[in-house]
């Protein structure tokens, strides 16, 4: 079932990663706004949920978040983590870092303890101010998953110009303060086989992880239904020998079945 998240703010929800969560959506609450197209997106597919209400605003977005900062902390729970999530790519939002900067204050102002997470498929790590941002915020956890460009084009299916050398690139300029998470499945999609469980592909991703050196791998398969309906979670033990293979090396690692 498709899931169109409310904006800008939602939940909190249970994250199976990250705790008690407080969802921050900066796309519009009516439809999907991304740059990849992903075939196992729980948002569905773009073309199937444009959007008609523009970008919530940052002072939406900042007066929203405080409203609801300051009922929890008089109604709880407590959250866990603030995740900025949703309906599409949120670094794409154009006051992203003023946002970043806006939400760190108002974490400290009401759940110190409170860590700040965004979840991101990397298309906008080449930009200064959204790299610097990513830096300030406790989780920053970026999508790699693959380093073969065809499948990327496949699976992930970018909506514009897309490099993956670049991209590898500004992640190692995080120096090791970064999360990466990939997505391992299993299955076809218009005719193709979609299998990144094998070490075709998990060889040379493993060997770009390494280079990146992050501080920690959060590796995870399909948890709700995809929009194509050909695909297949990766088995526990397909993601429990990937898991291996980075503890192997030395780097953590989180797996959510």
């Amino acid at each position: 079932m498709t899931v169109i998240y409310p904006s800008p703010i939602f939940g909190p929800v249970h994250s199976r990663r990250l705790g008690v969560s407080l969802g921050i959506n900066l796309l519009p609450a009516d439809g999907k706004v991304c740059t990849f197209d992903c075939i196992y997106c729980e948002c569905g597919f773009n073309g199937e949920h444009r959007p008609h209400t523009p970008l919530p605003s940052r002072e939406a977005v900042r007066t929203a978040l405080e409203q609801r900062l300051q009922q929890m902390k008089q109604q709880g729970p407590a959250p866990d983590v603030l995740t900025f999530a949703g309906n599409g790519e949120p670094t794409s939002h154009p006051h992203f870092p003023e946002i970043i900067d806006d939400t760190l204050e108002l974490r400290d102002r009401y759940f110190p303890q409170a860590r700040v997470s965004v979840l991101s498929n990397s298309t906008f790590i080449h930009k200064p101010g959204v790299f610097r941002a990513l830096q300030r915020v406790d989780n920053n956890i970026l999508k790699l998953d693959t380093v073969d460009e065809a499948y990327i084009h496949t699976v992930d299916r970018p909506t514009g110009s897309y490099s993956l050398s670049t991209i590898i690139d500004r992640m190692k300029a995080f120096q090791g303060s970064c999360i990466l998470q990939t997505m391992f499945m299993k299955g076809t999609y218009n005719g193709q086989t979609v299998d990144n469980t094998t070490d075709r592909h998990v060889l040379p991703w493993l060997q770009a992880v390494k280079e990146i050196a992050p501080r920690q791998v959060m590796i995870y398969t399909i948890d709700r239904e995809p929009p194509a309906p050909t695909l297949q979670k990766a088995t526990p033990e397909e993601l429990d020998r990937i898991a291996a293979l980075l503890r192997n090396e030395g780097i953590r690692v989180s797996v959510s079945y």
